[in-house]
């Protein structure tokens, strides 16, 4: 028997897979729906962690890693002698999935930042003996593990705590995500536009946090620090992202498959999978 929770995932899912396909069809909101064109893999996540076992679930976010860091690889310029260390950025997907599905937190928050980012130089110059290009691939490969698996892994590990904190989170980012697309319509000052970015959001991430902290198991105060907190991160994403983007030639208006579009709606959470996890890390979880 499916709770009123499971109901609501599935037509969670079911209308960020409808958003995605109907861009294709409604002419005039092609870029607002783009922004939904991996959402409802998060939200598939969410349904089968809930339906069935995380253990599961965090597979669908193994996918969405490994065809993100697939796709910044073929439009980042670096060395065929890479490989060595573009095989081992491959190779922390399945381990950061088992970190996570263990609840082995000490490893999982250091197995990237420590033990991947020593790696990864070893294994680049192992590739090879040309060493013109050698620092930057070993910062190319090294940022996007950190981007495409790392960060994404704080959005799996968040499921531990509870599916609903992952779904808010998610949620509140789509919320920011559309309303910077409709305001990027409009010549702005910086200042005003980056204003109406947080103030415009804010009100809805904060409801949505508010009505999800009763799954969510989270506190009034915190569900309100959290609710303004993530257009904030949101907006320092996209901010590296668009630099990331412009710097890799890719069409921030209309980015073809395979060349920028997973780093076009992923670009958001690079700031806000892991602040707002260790927020609730820290704050919430005894």
């Amino acid at each position: 028997m499916l709770s009123a929770g499971n109901i609501i995932l599935i037509c969670l899912f079911i209308a960020s897979l409808i958003a995605a396909l109907s861009r294709h069809f409604l002419k005039g909101y092609e870029h607002l729906l783009a922004h939904f064109r991996y959402t409802w893999l998060f939200f598939l996540c969410f349904v089968v962690a809930e339906l069935f076992s995380i253990r599961a679930g965090v597979w669908v976010l193994a996918f969405l890693s490994f065809s993100a860091l697939r796709e910044y690889f073929s439009i980042v310029n670096i060395r065929l002698q890479d490989r060595l260390g573009i095989l081992g950025a491959y190779l922390t997907i399945p381990f950061m999935i088992y970190f996570i599905q263990d609840n082995w937190y000490g490893m999982f928050i250091i197995s990237i930042p420590v033990y991947s980012f020593l790696t990864i130089p070893l294994l680049i110059t192992l590739g090879g003996r040309e060493t013109e290009g050698t620092l930057f691939s070993i910062g190319a490969i090294v940022f996007g593990m950190f981007l495409f698996v790392y960060c994404i892994g704080h959005i799996g590990y968040l499921l531990l705590f509870s599916v609903w904190m992952a779904v808010m989170l998610i949620a509140n980012v789509a919320v920011c995500s559309i309303t910077a697309e409709i305001l990027s319509r409009y010549d702005q000052p910086v200042l005003k536009n980056l204003l109406l970015r947080f103030a415009l959001p804010a009100p809805i991430t904060v409801g949505i946090t508010i009505v999800l902290s009763g799954w969510g198991g989270m506190p009034m105060p915190h569900s309100i620090i959290l609710g303004l907190m993530i257009p904030i991160l949101v907006i320092m994403g996209q901010h590296v992202g668009n630099y990331v983007e412009a710097d890799l030639r890719v069409d921030r208006v209309s980015p073809a498959p395979g060349s920028g579009q997973i780093l076009d709606n992923i670009k958001p959470l690079f700031f806000a999978a892991p602040v707002v996890f260790h927020y609730i890390r820290y704050f919430l979880i005894p």
